[in-house]
């Protein structure tokens, strides 16, 4: 089936002001084939496949599908329900299903006539359960979507993409919230599907995945395509220097024994006003000298615990020190003063005061040092001079530190929130998915950096969703399921994603 095309995109071109999210970008996806779609964080890949599917209209170029005979057709651009009726389906990174109905009035919402005086349920179900045996995208159809594991619901936006007739799928970062074995399985199940015909694009960030599941790898950089490759012929170091146009080292971490315990939870109980935020009775220490990984799928309380450490929430009960030192009122500026530094997971919100300018953003935890102010006023000339040495060491890209931060992008702030923490070399250091929206470069320089802290006597909670991550930086693992930590006792993927999953491993 290679030699039959599926879909073209020529020339398209895209941008939010003076902002080039695309530029000029042509694909072609042969019908059966799975084409991994990479580039780091802001490099266009998901303003290019909304383009596809007509959420974004574009500013140049066109889109050709084929129908089930093989020929090509224009695509009207700017429409959604045109991308549905020509056989392109799209399943975004977050679901978007209503959770208080079934898994089948999910999968049909939308595609029925609205002026039908009944609905074809007998009908519909029969169409879904034939989807189902030739896909093993199995899912229970009566019950509401939210009490379905997470596993589920992503399989549940799939067979609503293919009851929809798809024959070229979307999956954009399809894995973000699996574990591991339902990875590999959804991409098993894709595979054995594009026997039959389907065409696949799928957005991802996981190397492993890429290179075990797809076919052709096409590579964006600053909006642009820069390169495409067969699977075949590729490795990481190929891919990784095709996407930041240079060799990332590798970042080799060595066996340290680990010195006082630096952080200790006793029994912390955190309600929130969420499953993510709960934790039920959590004990948990880190020496000096060790990174802990804290390996789960998102929702399971990450949240509450990253807030515990940081002092934003308050423990319903149990104890918490840092430095062998019991914590009473562990606020935000607890917390700092006893020595931990925090890299949040909601860089935007957490991390920065928009209005104030990058310089006051880099001091804004060191107001009482007296390099930076003396009897109440900033020493303005010096908190700039910081911001310029930082930025410079850093690589913090932007108007300038005297601008305001908001105006920085994603990756830029947390380059500004990770020179801020590590150069004021704390005893904990909170690094809550501290390498989401860097490019691969500078997410190992950020493992480099966690290992140096880590060297000098520092202690590293690494809580992330990227199991690679944890496995090649984490001296040990735990795992968070349902608000409850457990050891996970080794580093293998396999027992690690089970427990993940919450079966016994």
């Amino acid at each position: 089936m290679a030699e039959l095309t599926a879909l073209r995109l020529i020339g398209l071109s895209k941008c939010f002001g003076s902002v080039i999210a695309n530029d000029n970008v042509s694909l072609t996806l042969a019908k059966g084939e799975v084409l991994a779609l990479l580039g780091e964080n802001g490099a266009g890949k998901t303003t290019l496949m909304n383009m596809l599917f007509g959420h974004y209209l574009p500013d140049a170029g066109r889109v050709e599908v084929a129908d089930e005979t093989g020929t090509l057709h224009p695509l009207p651009l700017g429409h959604p329900q045109a991308a549905l009726a020509a056989g392109v389906g799209m399943v975004h990174q977050h679901f978007a299903l209503a959770e208080n109905i079934n898994a089948l009035d999910n999968i049909t919402l939308g595609s029925e006539p609205l002026l039908a005086l009944k609905r074809d349920r007998r009908s519909a179900r029969a169409k879904i359960e034939g989807i189902i045996e030739r896909s093993g995208l199995s899912a229970p159809l009566n019950v509401p979507v939210g009490r379905l594991s997470v596993g589920e619901r992503q399989r549940v936006e799939i067979l609503k993409a293919l009851y929809r007739d798809a024959r070229i799928l979307v999956l954009d970062e399809p894995t973000a919230v699996l574990t591991p074995q339902e990875a590999d399985t959804l991409f098993e199940n894709i595979k054995a599907m594009t026997k039959d015909g389907l065409s696949v694009i799928f957005i991802s960030h996981k190397l492993r995945e890429v290179l075990a599941f797809s076919d052709r790898i096409a590579v964006l950089r600053h909006g642009k395509k820069v390169g495409e490759m067969a699977t075949a012929e590729a490795d990481e170091k190929a891919i990784a220097r095709m996407m930041v146009g240079a060799d990332t080292p590798k970042v080799a971490r060595r066996d340290m024994a680990p010195g006082m315990p630096i952080l200790k939870l006793s029994n912390v109980s955190v309600g929130g006003r969420s499953q993510r935020d709960r934790l039920k009775g959590v004990n948990l220490t880190v020496h000096a000298h060790e990174i802990l990984g804290v390996a789960g799928i998102s929702g399971n309380g990450q949240s509450g615990l990253a807030n515990v450490i940081s002092g934003l929430a308050q423990p319903e009960g149990g104890s918490l020190s840092v430095n062998d030192t019991l914590v009473t009122r562990p606020g935000p500026g607890a917390m700092v003063r006893a020595g931990v530094g925090r890299i949040p997971e909601d860089r935007h919100h957490e991390g920065i005061v928009g209005a104030m300018s990058v310089a006051e953003n880099m001091v804004i935890e060191r107001l009482d040092d007296p390099a930076i102010q003396s009897r109440g006023l900033l020493k303005r000339d010096a908190i700039q001079a910081n911001a310029e040495k930082l930025a410079k060491a850093y690589d913090v890209r932007g108007p300038g530190v005297t601008a305001p931060s908001r105006l920085l992008s994603g990756g830029n702030i947390q380059k500004l929130i990770l020179a801020r923490v590590f150069e004021r070399g704390p005893r904990l250091i909170l690094a809550n998915q501290p390498t989401r929206g860097l490019d691969m470069g500078a997410a190992a320089e950020v493992g480099r950096r966690l290992l140096e802290a880590r060297a000098r006597g520092a202690g590293v909670v690494l809580i992330s969703e990227d199991l690679d991550e944890i496995l090649g930086l984490a001296d040990r693992v735990v795992v968070i399921r349902d608000g409850n930590l457990v050891e996970a006792g080794s580093h293998d993927r396999e027992k690690i994603g089970l427990m993940m999953a919450g079966e016994p491993a």
